[in-house]
Protein backbone atom coordinates (compact mmCIF):
# COMPACT_ATOMS: atom_id res chain seq x y z
CA UNK A 1 0.00 0.00 0.00
CA UNK A 2 1.79 3.40 -0.79
CA UNK A 3 2.16 5.49 2.21
CA UNK A 4 0.23 8.88 2.66
CA UNK A 5 1.44 11.74 4.58
CA UNK A 6 -0.70 12.57 7.85
CA UNK A 7 -2.07 15.62 5.79
CA UNK A 8 -3.96 13.67 3.28
CA UNK A 9 -5.22 10.94 6.06
CA UNK A 10 -6.87 14.35 7.78
CA UNK A 11 -8.07 15.77 4.23
CA UNK A 12 -10.13 12.13 3.87
CA UNK A 13 -11.12 11.87 7.54
CA UNK A 14 -12.83 15.01 8.43
CA UNK A 15 -14.56 15.49 5.98
CA UNK A 16 -15.67 12.40 5.47
CA UNK A 17 -16.51 12.20 8.89
CA UNK A 18 -18.96 15.54 8.46
CA UNK A 19 -20.19 13.73 5.20
CA UNK A 20 -21.66 11.01 7.59
CA UNK A 21 -22.89 13.48 10.52
CA UNK A 22 -24.53 15.42 8.23
CA UNK A 23 -26.25 12.92 5.60
CA UNK A 24 -26.30 9.70 7.72
CA UNK A 25 -26.27 10.05 11.20
CA UNK A 26 -30.24 10.77 12.54
CA UNK A 27 -29.94 13.05 15.57
CA UNK A 28 -33.42 14.06 17.94
CA UNK A 29 -35.73 17.08 17.29
CA UNK A 30 -38.40 17.87 18.86
CA UNK A 31 -41.64 18.61 16.00
CA UNK A 32 -44.45 21.08 15.60
CA UNK A 33 -46.29 18.59 18.04
CA UNK A 34 -43.73 18.74 20.85
CA UNK A 35 -43.02 15.55 20.31
CA UNK A 36 -39.23 13.50 19.53
CA UNK A 37 -38.45 12.39 16.10
CA UNK A 38 -35.52 11.45 14.41
CA UNK A 39 -33.86 13.27 11.52
CA UNK A 40 -30.70 13.80 9.53
CA UNK A 41 -29.15 16.60 9.83
CA UNK A 42 -29.52 17.71 6.82
CA UNK A 43 -33.00 17.26 6.91
CA UNK A 44 -32.80 19.37 9.86
CA UNK A 45 -31.45 22.04 8.19
CA UNK A 46 -33.49 22.25 5.54
CA UNK A 47 -36.64 22.00 8.06
CA UNK A 48 -35.50 24.93 10.27
CA UNK A 49 -34.92 27.11 7.03
CA UNK A 50 -38.01 26.32 5.37
CA UNK A 51 -39.85 26.78 9.11
CA UNK A 52 -38.11 30.67 8.73
CA UNK A 53 -38.48 31.85 5.34
CA UNK A 54 -42.10 29.53 4.86
CA UNK A 55 -43.69 32.48 4.09
CA UNK A 56 -41.79 33.71 1.14
CA UNK A 57 -40.33 29.79 -0.23
CA UNK A 58 -43.27 29.72 -2.48
CA UNK A 59 -42.15 33.20 -4.34
CA UNK A 60 -38.49 31.71 -4.55
CA UNK A 61 -39.59 28.86 -6.40
CA UNK A 62 -41.66 30.93 -8.60
CA UNK A 63 -38.92 32.94 -9.44
CA UNK A 64 -36.69 29.70 -9.72
CA UNK A 65 -39.59 27.90 -11.98
CA UNK A 66 -39.59 31.68 -14.32
CA UNK A 67 -35.91 31.53 -14.77
CA UNK A 68 -35.51 28.15 -15.79
CA UNK A 69 -38.21 28.53 -18.53
CA UNK A 70 -37.07 31.25 -20.16
CA UNK A 71 -33.64 30.23 -19.55
CA UNK A 72 -34.32 27.21 -21.42
CA UNK A 73 -36.49 29.55 -24.41
CA UNK A 74 -33.35 31.16 -24.74
CA UNK A 75 -30.89 28.60 -25.09
CA UNK A 76 -33.31 26.52 -27.49
CA UNK A 77 -33.44 28.96 -29.93
CA UNK A 78 -29.55 28.99 -30.47
CA UNK A 79 -27.16 26.07 -31.10
CA UNK A 80 -24.04 25.94 -29.26
CA UNK A 81 -21.07 26.35 -32.12
CA UNK A 82 -19.21 22.94 -32.89
CA UNK A 83 -16.36 22.39 -31.35
CA UNK A 84 -17.18 25.24 -28.49
CA UNK A 85 -16.75 24.35 -25.19
CA UNK A 86 -20.23 24.60 -23.21
CA UNK A 87 -20.27 26.18 -20.50
CA UNK A 88 -22.08 24.79 -17.21
CA UNK A 89 -25.02 27.41 -17.54
CA UNK A 90 -25.60 26.56 -21.29
CA UNK A 91 -25.63 22.54 -19.95
CA UNK A 92 -28.28 23.79 -17.37
CA UNK A 93 -30.50 25.51 -19.85
CA UNK A 94 -29.91 23.38 -22.67
CA UNK A 95 -32.73 20.21 -22.94
CA UNK A 96 -34.46 19.42 -25.71
CA UNK A 97 -38.43 20.90 -26.93
CA UNK A 98 -40.26 18.20 -24.67
CA UNK A 99 -38.70 18.96 -21.24
CA UNK A 100 -38.59 22.74 -22.06
CA UNK A 101 -42.11 22.65 -22.49
CA UNK A 102 -42.54 21.37 -19.15
CA UNK A 103 -40.57 24.18 -17.62
CA UNK A 104 -42.72 26.67 -19.50
CA UNK A 105 -45.99 24.56 -17.97
CA UNK A 106 -44.29 24.31 -14.47
CA UNK A 107 -43.58 28.07 -14.04
CA UNK A 108 -47.18 28.88 -15.59
CA UNK A 109 -48.87 26.22 -13.02
CA UNK A 110 -46.79 27.94 -10.53
CA UNK A 111 -48.06 31.67 -11.34
CA UNK A 112 -51.74 30.32 -11.34
CA UNK A 113 -51.11 28.76 -7.95
CA UNK A 114 -49.99 31.72 -6.45
CA UNK A 115 -51.76 34.16 -8.08
CA UNK A 116 -55.16 31.65 -7.99
CA UNK A 117 -56.00 32.44 -11.65
CA UNK A 118 -57.44 30.21 -14.31
CA UNK A 119 -59.06 26.93 -13.66
CA UNK A 120 -59.42 25.91 -9.66
CA UNK A 121 -58.45 22.41 -10.82
CA UNK A 122 -54.78 23.60 -11.31
CA UNK A 123 -54.54 25.71 -8.15
CA UNK A 124 -56.48 24.32 -5.36
CA UNK A 125 -55.39 22.91 -2.14
CA UNK A 126 -55.85 19.36 -3.71
CA UNK A 127 -53.26 19.85 -6.49
CA UNK A 128 -50.95 22.94 -7.33
CA UNK A 129 -51.69 24.45 -4.06
CA UNK A 130 -50.66 21.35 -2.26
CA UNK A 131 -47.42 21.80 -4.10
CA UNK A 132 -46.30 25.25 -3.56
CA UNK A 133 -47.57 26.07 -0.51
CA UNK A 134 -45.58 28.08 2.36
CA UNK A 135 -45.20 24.42 3.78
CA UNK A 136 -45.64 22.50 0.55
CA UNK A 137 -43.41 20.28 -0.88
CA UNK A 138 -41.37 22.70 -3.23
CA UNK A 139 -40.83 25.09 -0.87
CA UNK A 140 -38.87 22.04 1.22
CA UNK A 141 -37.10 21.05 -1.95
CA UNK A 142 -35.93 24.30 -2.36
CA UNK A 143 -33.82 23.84 1.32
CA UNK A 144 -33.19 20.69 1.03
CA UNK A 145 -31.38 21.24 -2.18
CA UNK A 146 -29.48 24.01 -0.86
CA UNK A 147 -28.28 22.17 1.68
CA UNK A 148 -27.89 18.51 0.50
CA UNK A 149 -26.55 19.91 -2.78
CA UNK A 150 -24.07 22.41 -1.08
CA UNK A 151 -22.52 19.76 1.25
CA UNK A 152 -22.71 16.51 -1.25
CA UNK A 153 -18.95 16.80 -2.21
CA UNK A 154 -18.42 15.87 1.37
CA UNK A 155 -19.24 12.31 0.82
CA UNK A 156 -18.65 12.12 -2.64
CA UNK A 157 -14.86 13.95 -3.52
CA UNK A 158 -12.75 13.18 -0.44
CA UNK A 159 -12.91 9.29 -0.59
CA UNK A 160 -15.81 7.93 1.13
CA UNK A 161 -17.26 6.43 -1.98
CA UNK A 162 -14.14 5.01 -2.92
CA UNK A 163 -13.61 3.10 0.39
CA UNK A 164 -17.31 1.79 0.61
CA UNK A 165 -16.91 1.35 -2.83
CA UNK A 166 -14.18 -1.31 -2.83
CA UNK A 167 -15.62 -2.79 0.55
CA UNK A 168 -18.85 -3.56 -0.71
CA UNK A 169 -18.33 -4.68 -3.89
CA UNK A 170 -19.09 -8.29 -2.64
CA UNK A 171 -22.44 -7.85 -1.40
CA UNK A 172 -24.10 -4.80 -3.69
CA UNK A 173 -22.89 -6.63 -6.91
CA UNK A 174 -24.14 -9.90 -6.55
CA UNK A 175 -27.39 -9.15 -4.68
CA UNK A 176 -27.83 -5.99 -6.72
CA UNK A 177 -26.43 -6.11 -9.48
CA UNK A 178 -24.45 -2.68 -7.97
CA UNK A 179 -21.19 -1.20 -7.25
CA UNK A 180 -20.36 -0.95 -4.02
CA UNK A 181 -20.44 2.95 -3.85
CA UNK A 182 -24.03 1.97 -4.68
CA UNK A 183 -24.55 1.54 -0.30
CA UNK A 184 -23.95 4.98 0.36
CA UNK A 185 -26.82 6.39 -1.77
CA UNK A 186 -29.08 3.57 -0.36
CA UNK A 187 -28.38 4.47 3.05
CA UNK A 188 -28.81 8.09 2.20
CA UNK A 189 -32.13 7.67 0.72
CA UNK A 190 -33.14 4.38 4.00
CA UNK A 191 -31.80 6.88 6.76
CA UNK A 192 -32.68 10.55 5.21
CA UNK A 193 -34.48 11.10 2.52
CA UNK A 194 -34.96 9.95 -0.89
CA UNK A 195 -34.47 12.28 -2.22
CA UNK A 196 -31.16 13.22 -1.08
CA UNK A 197 -30.58 9.27 -2.64
CA UNK A 198 -31.85 10.70 -5.89
CA UNK A 199 -29.56 13.75 -5.95
CA UNK A 200 -26.61 11.51 -5.20
CA UNK A 201 -27.09 9.03 -7.59
CA UNK A 202 -27.59 11.40 -10.39
CA UNK A 203 -24.64 13.19 -9.83
CA UNK A 204 -22.35 10.18 -9.59
CA UNK A 205 -24.50 9.53 -13.00
CA UNK A 206 -23.09 12.53 -14.55
CA UNK A 207 -19.83 11.79 -13.89
CA UNK A 208 -19.60 8.57 -15.38
CA UNK A 209 -19.60 6.12 -12.12
CA UNK A 210 -22.67 4.61 -13.00
CA UNK A 211 -23.71 2.85 -16.18
CA UNK A 212 -27.54 3.71 -17.20
CA UNK A 213 -28.65 0.15 -15.34
CA UNK A 214 -27.15 1.11 -12.23
CA UNK A 215 -28.35 4.54 -11.97
CA UNK A 216 -31.86 3.37 -13.24
CA UNK A 217 -32.25 0.81 -10.46
CA UNK A 218 -30.47 3.19 -7.62
CA UNK A 219 -33.24 6.11 -8.64
CA UNK A 220 -35.89 3.27 -8.16
CA UNK A 221 -35.30 0.53 -6.01
CA UNK A 222 -33.05 2.55 -3.07
CA UNK A 223 -34.91 6.22 -3.01
CA UNK A 224 -37.35 5.66 -0.51
CA UNK A 225 -39.09 8.19 2.33
CA UNK A 226 -37.35 9.44 5.58
CA UNK A 227 -38.10 7.38 8.56
CA UNK A 228 -40.02 10.34 9.46
CA UNK A 229 -42.16 10.64 7.14
CA UNK A 230 -43.44 7.03 7.37
CA UNK A 231 -44.06 7.73 11.16
CA UNK A 232 -46.25 10.35 9.87
CA UNK A 233 -48.36 7.84 7.24
CA UNK A 234 -48.61 5.63 9.84
CA UNK A 235 -50.44 7.89 12.58
CA UNK A 236 -52.40 9.22 9.89
CA UNK A 237 -54.39 6.08 9.63
CA UNK A 238 -54.63 5.68 13.32
CA UNK A 239 -51.91 2.88 13.73
CA UNK A 240 -48.61 4.50 15.51
CA UNK A 241 -48.68 1.68 18.11
CA UNK A 242 -47.78 -0.40 15.17
CA UNK A 243 -44.82 1.38 13.67
CA UNK A 244 -42.30 -0.78 14.76
CA UNK A 245 -43.52 -4.04 12.88
CA UNK A 246 -44.93 -1.30 10.06
CA UNK A 247 -41.41 -0.03 9.50
CA UNK A 248 -39.89 -3.68 9.88
CA UNK A 249 -42.49 -4.88 7.14
CA UNK A 250 -41.10 -1.90 5.22
CA UNK A 251 -37.83 -2.93 5.31
CA UNK A 252 -38.44 -6.42 4.47
CA UNK A 253 -40.26 -5.62 1.61
CA UNK A 254 -37.46 -2.79 0.36
CA UNK A 255 -35.43 -5.60 0.33
CA UNK A 256 -37.11 -8.50 -1.31
CA UNK A 257 -37.29 -5.53 -4.37
CA UNK A 258 -34.31 -5.05 -4.33
CA UNK A 259 -33.32 -8.45 -4.99
CA UNK A 260 -35.98 -8.77 -7.77
CA UNK A 261 -36.67 -5.46 -9.45
CA UNK A 262 -33.19 -5.17 -11.24
CA UNK A 263 -33.39 -8.71 -12.52
CA UNK A 264 -36.90 -8.38 -14.54
CA UNK A 265 -38.58 -5.83 -17.05
CA UNK A 266 -37.74 -3.05 -17.29
CA UNK A 267 -34.33 -2.35 -15.39
CA UNK A 268 -33.01 -5.33 -16.42
CA UNK A 269 -33.03 -4.08 -20.17
CA UNK A 270 -31.38 -1.01 -19.50
CA UNK A 271 -27.68 -0.41 -20.93
CA UNK A 272 -24.44 -1.03 -19.61
CA UNK A 273 -23.32 1.45 -20.71
CA UNK A 274 -21.59 4.87 -18.86
CA UNK A 275 -23.67 8.41 -19.55
CA UNK A 276 -20.52 8.93 -22.10
CA UNK A 277 -21.29 5.97 -23.94
CA UNK A 278 -18.42 3.83 -22.50
CA UNK A 279 -18.71 0.33 -21.57
CA UNK A 280 -18.55 -1.01 -18.28
CA UNK A 281 -15.18 -2.51 -17.31
CA UNK A 282 -15.86 -5.50 -14.67
CA UNK A 283 -12.27 -5.75 -14.13
CA UNK A 284 -11.95 -2.12 -12.39
CA UNK A 285 -13.73 -3.19 -9.26
CA UNK A 286 -11.49 -6.69 -8.90
CA UNK A 287 -8.64 -6.28 -6.12
CA UNK A 288 -5.16 -6.35 -7.06
CA UNK A 289 -2.82 -8.76 -6.18
CA UNK A 290 -1.19 -7.55 -3.14
CA UNK A 291 -4.23 -6.16 -1.49
CA UNK A 292 -7.02 -6.82 0.56
CA UNK A 293 -10.74 -4.89 -0.15
CA UNK A 294 -9.83 -2.81 3.04
CA UNK A 295 -6.52 -1.78 2.03
CA UNK A 296 -7.09 -1.38 -1.31
CA UNK A 297 -10.13 0.51 -0.34
CA UNK A 298 -8.15 2.80 1.97
CA UNK A 299 -5.71 3.62 -0.63
CA UNK A 300 -8.68 4.60 -3.56
CA UNK A 301 -9.93 6.40 -0.66
CA UNK A 302 -7.00 8.34 0.12
CA UNK A 303 -5.73 8.71 -3.67
CA UNK A 304 -9.50 10.59 -4.09
CA UNK A 305 -8.65 12.71 -1.04
CA UNK A 306 -5.63 14.13 -2.44
CA UNK A 307 -6.95 15.10 -5.55
CA UNK A 308 -9.55 17.59 -3.53
CA UNK A 309 -7.46 20.50 -2.07
CA UNK A 310 -9.21 23.48 -2.85
CA UNK A 311 -12.24 25.10 -1.07
CA UNK A 312 -13.00 26.97 -4.07
CA UNK A 313 -13.68 23.74 -5.91
CA UNK A 314 -15.31 22.32 -2.97
CA UNK A 315 -18.38 24.68 -2.98
CA UNK A 316 -18.32 25.77 -6.84
CA UNK A 317 -19.13 21.76 -7.07
CA UNK A 318 -21.81 22.43 -4.42
CA UNK A 319 -23.47 25.30 -6.18
CA UNK A 320 -23.35 23.56 -9.28
CA UNK A 321 -25.44 20.55 -7.69
CA UNK A 322 -27.97 23.32 -5.87
CA UNK A 323 -28.59 24.75 -9.73
CA UNK A 324 -28.91 21.36 -10.97
CA UNK A 325 -31.30 20.29 -8.71
CA UNK A 326 -32.95 23.75 -8.91
CA UNK A 327 -32.94 24.38 -12.51
CA UNK A 328 -33.51 20.71 -14.09
CA UNK A 329 -36.41 19.08 -11.18
CA UNK A 330 -38.89 21.19 -9.35
CA UNK A 331 -40.08 22.20 -12.70
CA UNK A 332 -40.60 18.58 -13.85
CA UNK A 333 -42.18 18.30 -9.97
CA UNK A 334 -44.74 21.18 -10.02
CA UNK A 335 -45.90 20.28 -13.89
CA UNK A 336 -46.60 16.27 -13.28
CA UNK A 337 -47.18 16.92 -10.11
CA UNK A 338 -50.17 18.82 -10.48
CA UNK A 339 -51.11 16.98 -13.49
CA UNK A 340 -50.57 13.72 -11.28
CA UNK A 341 -52.76 15.39 -8.33
CA UNK A 342 -55.55 16.60 -10.63
CA UNK A 343 -56.45 13.33 -12.26
CA UNK A 344 -56.62 11.93 -8.71
CA UNK A 345 -58.42 14.95 -7.38
CA UNK A 346 -60.96 15.27 -10.84
CA UNK A 347 -61.12 12.17 -12.71
CA UNK A 348 -62.08 8.52 -11.91
CA UNK A 349 -58.83 7.19 -13.43
CA UNK A 350 -57.04 6.10 -10.52
CA UNK A 351 -60.44 4.09 -9.28
CA UNK A 352 -60.36 2.75 -12.81
CA UNK A 353 -56.74 1.63 -12.77
CA UNK A 354 -57.50 0.08 -9.40
CA UNK A 355 -60.40 -2.29 -10.49
CA UNK A 356 -57.50 -5.07 -11.33
CA UNK A 357 -56.71 -5.39 -7.93
CA UNK A 358 -59.50 -6.13 -5.87
CA UNK A 359 -59.94 -9.72 -6.81
CA UNK A 360 -56.18 -9.87 -6.23
CA UNK A 361 -56.60 -8.20 -2.57
CA UNK A 362 -59.95 -10.55 -2.40
CA UNK A 363 -57.52 -13.66 -3.06
CA UNK A 364 -55.05 -12.45 0.11
CA UNK A 365 -58.10 -12.11 2.54
CA UNK A 366 -58.07 -8.10 2.76
CA UNK A 367 -61.37 -6.62 3.75
CA UNK A 368 -62.85 -3.88 2.32
CA UNK A 369 -60.95 -4.74 -1.11
CA UNK A 370 -63.09 -2.66 -3.67
CA UNK A 371 -61.83 0.59 -1.72
CA UNK A 372 -59.06 -0.62 -0.98
CA UNK A 373 -58.27 -1.79 -4.84
CA UNK A 374 -58.09 2.54 -6.01
CA UNK A 375 -56.06 3.05 -3.28
CA UNK A 376 -53.48 0.61 -4.56
CA UNK A 377 -52.73 2.72 -7.28
CA UNK A 378 -53.36 6.20 -6.35
CA UNK A 379 -50.15 6.28 -4.64
CA UNK A 380 -48.43 7.13 -8.05
CA UNK A 381 -49.89 10.72 -8.01
CA UNK A 382 -48.59 11.42 -4.20
CA UNK A 383 -47.80 8.83 -1.64
CA UNK A 384 -49.35 10.57 1.01
CA UNK A 385 -52.42 10.46 -0.87
CA UNK A 386 -53.25 6.35 -0.09
CA UNK A 387 -53.28 7.37 3.49
CA UNK A 388 -55.25 10.45 3.55
CA UNK A 389 -57.81 8.98 1.53
CA UNK A 390 -58.15 5.62 3.85
CA UNK A 391 -58.81 7.46 6.76
CA UNK A 392 -62.68 8.42 6.16
CA UNK A 393 -63.14 5.33 3.35
CA UNK A 394 -61.68 2.39 5.59
CA UNK A 395 -62.35 0.92 9.17
CA UNK A 396 -60.27 -2.45 9.00
CA UNK A 397 -57.19 -2.08 10.76
CA UNK A 398 -55.46 -4.87 8.46
CA UNK A 399 -56.55 -3.12 5.40
CA UNK A 400 -55.22 0.23 6.46
CA UNK A 401 -52.08 -1.24 8.07
CA UNK A 402 -51.73 -2.81 4.12
CA UNK A 403 -52.43 0.52 2.42
CA UNK A 404 -49.84 2.67 5.25
CA UNK A 405 -47.07 0.29 4.74
CA UNK A 406 -47.99 -0.17 0.34
CA UNK A 407 -48.25 3.24 -0.13
CA UNK A 408 -44.44 3.61 1.22
CA UNK A 409 -42.70 0.12 -0.21
CA UNK A 410 -44.60 1.26 -3.91
CA UNK A 411 -41.30 4.21 -3.87
CA UNK A 412 -42.33 5.66 -7.19
CA UNK A 413 -44.62 9.04 -7.15
CA UNK A 414 -45.14 11.69 -9.17
CA UNK A 415 -45.13 14.82 -6.85
CA UNK A 416 -41.97 13.80 -5.29
CA UNK A 417 -39.37 10.98 -5.95
CA UNK A 418 -41.14 10.01 -9.88
CA UNK A 419 -41.05 13.96 -10.52
CA UNK A 420 -37.03 13.80 -9.63
CA UNK A 421 -35.97 10.96 -11.31
CA UNK A 422 -38.07 12.35 -14.33
CA UNK A 423 -36.24 15.98 -13.75
CA UNK A 424 -32.66 14.51 -13.24
CA UNK A 425 -30.52 13.04 -15.98
CA UNK A 426 -31.00 8.95 -15.00
CA UNK A 427 -32.28 7.15 -17.87
CA UNK A 428 -36.03 6.34 -16.74
CA UNK A 429 -39.02 7.55 -18.56
CA UNK A 430 -42.90 7.85 -17.55
CA UNK A 431 -43.40 4.50 -18.70
CA UNK A 432 -40.85 2.88 -16.64
CA UNK A 433 -41.64 4.43 -13.86
CA UNK A 434 -45.36 3.31 -13.98
CA UNK A 435 -44.28 -0.12 -15.14
CA UNK A 436 -42.21 -0.13 -11.77
CA UNK A 437 -44.87 1.32 -9.54
CA UNK A 438 -47.40 -1.52 -10.70
CA UNK A 439 -44.67 -4.56 -10.48
CA UNK A 440 -43.63 -3.09 -6.87
CA UNK A 441 -46.89 -3.28 -5.80
CA UNK A 442 -48.15 -6.85 -7.73
CA UNK A 443 -45.15 -8.52 -5.77
CA UNK A 444 -45.43 -6.26 -2.51
CA UNK A 445 -48.88 -7.61 -1.58
CA UNK A 446 -48.44 -10.83 -0.66
CA UNK A 447 -46.03 -10.04 1.82
CA UNK A 448 -47.61 -6.99 3.21
CA UNK A 449 -50.92 -8.80 3.40
CA UNK A 450 -48.98 -11.65 4.73
CA UNK A 451 -47.71 -9.84 7.93
CA UNK A 452 -50.34 -7.75 8.35
CA UNK A 453 -52.82 -11.06 8.78
CA UNK A 454 -50.57 -12.24 12.03
CA UNK A 455 -50.53 -8.66 13.47
CA UNK A 456 -54.06 -8.42 13.18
Amino acid sequence: MKKFPVSTWLLFLIPSLLGILLFLVPIPTIDEEGQTVWMVTIAVLANAMAGAIESIAPWIMLIILIIAAVGSLVVITRKVKEGHKVSFFDRLFNVNLFWTIVRIIGAVFAVMVLFQVGPEAVWSEDTGGLLLSPDGLLSFLFTIFLFAGLFLPLLMNFGLLELFGTMMVKIMRPLFRLPGRSSIDALASWVGDGTIGVLLTNTQYIQNKYTQREAAIIGTTFSVVSITFAIVVIQQVGLGEYFLPYYGTVILTGIVLALIMPRIFPLAQKPTTFMNGKPQDAMSEEVPEGYNVVSYGVENALSKANDNKSVGEFFKDGFKNVLDMWIGVAPVVMAFGTVALMLATYTPIFTILGKPFEPYLMLLGIPEAAEAAQLMVVGFADMFLPAILAEGMIESELTLFVVATMSVTQLIYMSEVGGLLLGSKIPVNIFDLLVIFLLRTIIALPIVAGIGHLLF
